[in-house]
């Protein structure tokens, strides 16, 4: 288990905690008020400093290593039912973008999402879940065949933002990813979109358009990264923690600007703390999710999304 920084006191006496047990099994010394004691107060320290975090320890959370990914959610809600397609039949199949057919119970729905990896060798074959422009178009080609057979699309976005090297640009990443915003929009079919992990710059808008976004509670979505954030504004990136302050990336900034519909929370120490919990809830919420949209009409659907997003950043003086 890898800790972040804040996390260290709680590494601490879950050591002390292992400690304690491990005397009590190896002697014959009652060790079960101390370990009591112990777990007492690790999850009060737990309790303590998760309900306390920054948006700078927020971000960190969204990028721990052991935090599941799309095909862990996909595997967990699916199982074997899980069919991956591959390739955008222009240019090639992107590793950083996956998608498919899946059943939860008996509805079938169209899964979409950015894809990281676990190691060195898995990160580079999946371009650290950043997609080229064949990765758009095959998200789109995706949701195009679930339109087509009236499946409703499942987005999970965790991405640190589309590809920016210069063969992304010469393919057309700028016009990718406005195509798959136009054309979601008005896809006759719901779409529910789950912010997973980070949800950055275009990379995420790219399969951001959803009649209801949902938002793990540790998690950003922003125009930019802290890190990018502070590089412009302060050309240093020692400034990310009051660029992610300013740059109102958390999930709870976000359901106040009316910018996500839902937040939902994390097992106790985030969702790699307790990764079957956070599947079930992220399963349930998809269900009922689809049940609110299941009976409206296509003509309504694209309607309601339409509106949805027209009226984002209206303010009245």
């Amino acid at each position: 288990m890898e800790y972040l920084e804040f996390e260290l006191p709680i590494k601490e006496l879950e050591e002390q905690f292992e400690k304690a047990c491990a005397i009590g099994e190896e002697s014959e010394v009652d060790v079960t008020d101390t370990c009591k004691q112990i777990e007492k107060k690790l999850q009060e320290t737990k309790k303590d400093i998760y309900k306390n975090l920054t948006p700078w320890q927020r971000v960190q959370i969204s990028r721990h290593p052991s935090r599941p990914y799309t095909l862990d959610y996909i595997d967990a809600i699916c199982g074997e039912s899980f069919l991956e397609l591959h390739g955008d039949r222009t240019v090639k199949d992107d590793k950083a973008m996956i998608g498919g057919l899946g059943k939860i119970g008996d509805q079938s729905f169209m899964f979409v999402g950015q894809q990281k990896g676990y190691n060195t060798k898995t990160r580079q074959y999946r371009n650290f879940g950043m997609a080229n422009p064949e990765g758009y178009r095959k998200a789109l080609r995706l949701m195009k065949s679930a339109e087509k057979f009236n499946l409703p699309v499942v987005c999970f976005v965790d991405t640190p933002g589309a590809y920016p090297g210069l063969e992304a640009e010469e393919r057309g990443q700028g016009e990718a990813i406005a195509r798959n915003i136009l054309e979601m929009t008005r896809l006759k079919v719901p779409i529910i979109v789950v912010i997973i992990g980070e949800g950055a710059s275009g990379g995420a808008l790219g399969i951001g358009v959803g009649d209801k976004v949902l938002m793990l509670e540790n998690t950003w979505y922003s125009v930019i990264s802290p890190e990018s954030c502070s590089s412009i504004l302060w050309r240093s990136w020692e400034y990310k923690e009051q660029a992610a302050e300013a740059l109102k990336l958390t999930a709870t900034d976000m359901k106040k600007q009316k910018l996500i519909d839902e937040i939902v929370k994390e097992p106790l120490g985030g969702a790699h703390s307790d990764r079957e919990k956070i599947f079930k809830t992220v399963r349930d919420k998809i269900l009922s999710t689809y049940e609110e949209f299941k009976n409206l009409s296509p003509e309504d659907l694209v309607e309601k999304r339409m509106d949805k997003y027209a009226n984002m950043g209206v303010f009245k003086g």
